[in-house]
Formats: structure tokens, sequence, C-alpha cells
């Protein structure tokens, strides 16, 4: 019998410009074959329904429609064993912020454009957006633990971007990325606390790529620049980083979708990103 996976989300579960694009997805989406959906499906023989769309928000996987497609949680019906989401990051900027923030400066100038970068660069705008995610995840949580009630919720959380403080992460500035890091830390926190009030689990790929932000070595995301064609798009995820997150999630899921049995338990698991056998993606 097949057993049934859902994989909702936004663009970093999508993985736009990590060839090959996905069948049938749409052209917006900017969904890829090789996704960390699609590598867990593979690697655990599961039926894969994948709906991520990039740009999503959490608006996007509850009750919205996005370039015609229906609200992300439709895409539930009752039968899934395995349900995985990676959203949130688009609620509060975090994204958009980092790409205003590496424009040339007279960019804040030009109008309508320049209000936007100035409000993504705005503290106490990013701050108001973080206290209204964490309600819209707990939301998310509730509404897919309600729609899928035999299977197992895993949050998976942002991969690592942004270098520590103290490292340059050129061309954005010092105030910059410490609001960048700043946003990852909250919004890993408020993903946590989601599936921890909302009897799922969360994998922790953010804590994981500690050591492989884009400015390392070994990156798992890609830095900012231009956004070419058969390349990762930038401050996203690599091939690398989707094995990466895919290996992460059938760690944690392990033989746990034979039974069939509810799960209502939140599990949160670690794992150090050193013990992860992460290859280099010669596109990214």
């Amino acid at each position: 019998m097949t057993v049934r996976y859902v994989a909702l989300g936004s663009s970093m579960a999508a993985g736009p410009g990590i060839t090959p694009r996905a069948n049938g997805a749409p052209w917006p989406a900017g969904r890829s074959a090789r996704n960390y959906p699609h590598l867990v499906a593979a690697q655990l023989g599961l039926d894969l329904v994948d709906v991520t769309y990039s740009g999503a928000t959490t608006a996007h996987v509850l009750r919205d429609r996005q370039f015609g497609a229906p609200p992300q949680v439709e895409a539930l019906d009752g039968s899934e064993s395995l349900v995985t989401v990676t959203i949130g990051g688009n609620d509060v900027g975090y994204v958009p912020l980092l790409t205003a923030a590496c424009l040339p400066g007279p960019a804040q100038w030009v109008p309508v454009l320049g209000c936007r970068i100035r409000d993504l660069r705005n503290r106490s705008a990013r701050e108001h957006a973080l206290g209204d995610v964490a309600e819209s995840l707990n939301e998310v949580g509730d509404t897919v633990r309600r729609r899928a009630p035999s299977a197992r919720v895993l949050f998976v959380d942002y991969l690592t971007l942004l270098p520590p403080a103290g490292r340059k992460a050129s061309p954005l500035s010092n105030a910059d990325a410490d609001l960048g890091r700043y946003i990852a830390a909250a919004l890993e926190e408020h993903t946590a606390d989601a599936a921890g009030a909302t009897g799922c689990e969360v994998v922790k790929a953010g804590e994981a790529s500690r050591d492989h932000h884009a400015w390392s070595v070994d990156p798992w995301t890609r830095r900012f620049g231009a956004p070419w064609p058969g390349r990762p798009a930038p401050l996203h995820p690599n091939a690398a980083g989707m094995r990466a997150v895919a290996d992460l999630v059938t760690a944690q899921v392990g033989d746990g979708l034979s039974s069939g049995a509810p799960w209502s338990s939140c599990a949160s698991w670690r794992r150090s990103s050193s013990s992860i056998d992460a290859i280099d993606d010669a596109g990214s």
C-alpha cells in the first residue's frame, strides 16, 4: 500500500532554480524535482503530493489562493501519513529584507520601491510581523493536525543563511545582517513553539546548518547575486542544502510511518551538521 506524503511551504521547500523543475509544477512555484520533499519521497518510497510554492505565506497555506493555486491545506484529505511544513519567512519579510539590504543605496529613494525597502529594514516593523507570524504558525499547526489526524506533521525550519555575528556578509551592512540574524532566530523559536503547542514535530534544519551558511566554504544556501537561470535562487537553498534537509527529515521519520497511528506528541530532534554527508553542488 502506498504511503501518502504532502509537502507544504514556501520557496525554502520548493527549491527555485535547482534543476530540473518538477513535472507539472506551475512556473511561478519555482518547484524543483530535487527539493527536499522529492528527495524524502524517493528515499522513503512515499507517494508525494508537493504543493510548495515560492512566495507563499502562512495565509497561502491556510486560506488564500496563490496565482490561481488553491490554499495548500486543501491538498490534505486525511489519508496522508506524513506532512512537512516550511513556512513563515515571507510573513516576516526575511529574505526580502536581505535582498533589499543588498540593493544599491539609491534604490531606497525610488518611489514605491523605496518605501518597501525602508519598511523591510525597519526593526520595529519586523518585530510586529514576528508577533503576527507566531499566531499564524500555531494556526497552521492546528489546521494541518485537524485535516491530517493520522499523519506525522513535521515543521521543518529554515536553513541558516547568514554567518555568525562578527563575520562579514558582504554586501550586507553589519546592522542589516544583525537584523537578519535576529529574524532568523525568532522564526526558529516561533516554529518550534508552534510545533510543540499543536502536537507536531520540528526538524531543526537551521541548527544543523550553522557551519554551512551562504558565506561558508561548504554552503547549503546561495549568497546574494544575480538570479541566473539553472542556478539556485539567491539567498535560498542549493542542491547540497536540499539533500541535507532531506537527510534530516528521513532520519527523524525513520520507520515511524508504518503503523498509521495518530501522532499527538511533539518530538524535537537535533543532529550535528558534521554528521551529514553533504555533497558539493556544482551548480551552486
